[in-house]
């Protein structure tokens, strides 16, 4: 006769991408699930994968650091964890911004000498694309990532070992050479230590360097897909929770309901077009990923949570931002609570099928503070994060010697 743990619904949750500020609305977003899903243990369910940034989150809830641990991380420091500051994720890249400066005096001469051996078959122009080599592959260690994982990780109940986990972690990266994709934590793979596999995860090319294992080097699994649900999905889960923190921003229902002031998108540079084509081609076909997995799994169920195309106020911040990391997961985890109010009649039944209910005494407390219930308070300097490296000024000051050591070479 089967078990009543046999017979319960496998449930997983996939966790995408986002930067900084998406890791911090994932994590405010985690801690509304958690308040509001009854019968839903976020540090014990059956499969977790991540991407990115929600990689980095995922490895912490298998290691059974709680969304609202999490929370107090970003904001305060708790004894006997270690706080999450701006260190951790933009300390410069010494190593490669110096190799990056040093290399283009030697760049330059090449081009020029390639240039002046065929002048009338080549543009100056042209030879001086050879200096795109000199930019740098990334302008942030991450190395930091893994130390702070690894250091982590040690502790008592916790394992930097896919292997001694007693759920499923899987965490994707990009295989730079091949494009393909890499799922550590499956057979044949979960020897890699978690913490690296995280690094590799969260590698966004041009902000961090390409990690090397044993020989490959990988880059952030979200060049691949977003969430990766069908990793899950493939582990035989019943229920996929999924939180996506970057949508592309529709502004013209955010002025037609008075939430943002009328102007056009391009009037705010390239950087907001940028960003909006990255979200859309992201937003995309992560959706399209979605819709195909409806035929493909049988009865298994997926529950998507994320922000609102409406929501100007995700869009416009810095996904870099370290700064407004307390608003955005207070701003998260309302718009989740929100969004489950909108959603009851919808998703009730799903979860109903999965031994979830939804706590009434939550969602209809539409003031309920964030900070209270994870043993906060507005008052005091309770909120006030540890002291941070100063690490802008920290890569101005190391430019700056960089550029005299070039003038006077």
């Amino acid at each position: 006769m089967a078990s009543s743990a046999e017979n319960r619904p496998k449930i997983g949750l996939a966790l995408a991408g986002g930067g900084l500020e998406g890791a911090v609305y994932e994590i405010g977003a985690l801690r509304a699930l958690d308040e509001c899903l009854e019968g839903v243990d976020f540090n014990s369910l059956d499969v977790y994968v991540g991407v990115s940034a929600g990689s980095f989150l995922a490895a912490n809830l298998v290691n059974q650091l709680t969304p609202s641990q999490m929370c107090r991380a970003i904001v305060k420091q708790e004894p006997g964890e270690h706080p999450f500051h701006s260190g951790i994720f933009l300390t410069p890249a010494r190593g490669e911004l110096t190799r990056a400066v040093t290399s283009v005096p030697k760049l330059f001469l090449e081009a020029l000498q390639k240039y002046l051996s065929n002048p009338a078959d080549r543009s100056l122009l042209d030879a001086m694309t050879r200096l795109g080599r000199a930019l740098p592959v990334g302008i942030f260690d991450n190395d930091r990532i893994r130390a702070f994982l690894t250091e982590i990780y040690s502790m008592k109940g916790r394992t930097d070992d896919f292997r001694e986990l007693a759920t499923k972690l899987v965490v994707v990266a990009v295989d730079l050479d091949s494009g393909a994709p890499m799922r550590f934590g499956e057979p044949g793979h979960d020897h890699v230590p978690i913490s690296k596999a995280v690094q590799a995860s969260t590698a966004l090319p041009g902000v961090y360097t390409p990690v090397e294992i044993e020989g490959r080097h990988y880059v952030d699994g979200v060049l691949s897909k977003t969430l990766h649900a069908s990793v899950a999905l493939d582990n035989g889960v019943d229920l996929l929770l999924c939180v996506n923190p970057i949508v592309p921003v529709d502004t013209m229902t955010a002025v037609e309901r008075g939430v943002m002031r009328r102007g056009q998108l391009m009037n705010r540079g390239l950087p907001s077009v940028l960003s909006q084509m990255l979200r859309t081609m992201i937003y995309s076909r992560m959706r399209v990923g979605m819709k195909s997995y409806e035929g493909r799994y049988g009865d298994s169920e997926v529950v998507l949570f994320e922000p609102r195309r409406d929501d100007y106020r995700m869009f416009f911040n810095n996904i870099f931002s370290w700064a407004s990391r307390r608003d955005v997961c207070e701003y998260a985890y309302r718009a989740t609570l929100r969004d489950i109010r909108e959603r009851r009649e919808e998703l009730e039944p799903i979860l109903a099928r999965h031994g979830i209910g939804l706590k009434r005494e939550v969602l209809e407390d539409r003031e309920r503070d964030l900070w209270k219930y994870v043993g906060l308070t507005h008052d005091g300097p309770r909120l006030v994060a540890p002291p941070e490296p100063p690490t802008t000024e920290e890569l101005e000051r190391l430019l700056d010697r960089l550029e005299s050591a070039i003038e006077t070479a």
